[in-house]
């Protein structure tokens, strides 16, 4: 799994960054789109008090060792397709080995939440918004899975 935090950006552009750079990331680190991963924070870049968003961004990476040797062609994309959004740009590569990554995936459902997959629910049913939606929010995804 690939990490790719930024810090001093939008959220909104990191989400548009994620969905630009996804693809041409994993085709250098030579691994499925599903093993990149974009993190925005709510974190705001500051320098002696001063609210430095858009100004000096940072982007940390966080990556097995073993593709550390596509470092250059990496910080390269990073840095070409963050281009005008940040004024400074720092990236730091951080890596570990594979065998301190632990994860659990739930296989009856879908690894990530995309625009094929995502549950539109009618709001127009329920007019009071302090009640939680407490059915399957999956049922008619699953229904599709099952024919």
């Amino acid at each position: 799994m690939i990490t790719i935090t930024i810090y001093g950006l939008d959220s909104y552009l990191v989400g548009t960054l994620s969905k630009e750079m996804t693809a041409n990331l994993a085709k250098i680190y030579e691994v499925s789109e599903d093993e990149i991963n974009f993190i925005s924070t709510d974190n705001i870049v500051y320098h002696k008090g001063v609210d430095q968003t858009s100004w000096n961004v940072l982007v940390i990476v966080n990556a097995p060792k073993k593709v550390s040797v596509v470092q250059d062609d990496v910080a390269n994309i990073i840095s070409t397709q963050i281009g005008d959004l940040a004024i400074n740009l720092a990236i730091e590569f951080y890596y570990y080995s594979s065998d301190n990554r632990y994860e659990r995936i739930n296989k009856d459902y879908p690894r990530y939440v995309e625009e094929k997959n995502v549950v539109e629910i009618d709001d127009e049913e329920d007019e009071d918004d302090s009640e939680l939606y407490d059915g399957d929010i999956f049922e008619e995804f699953n229904k599709k899975q099952q024919n």
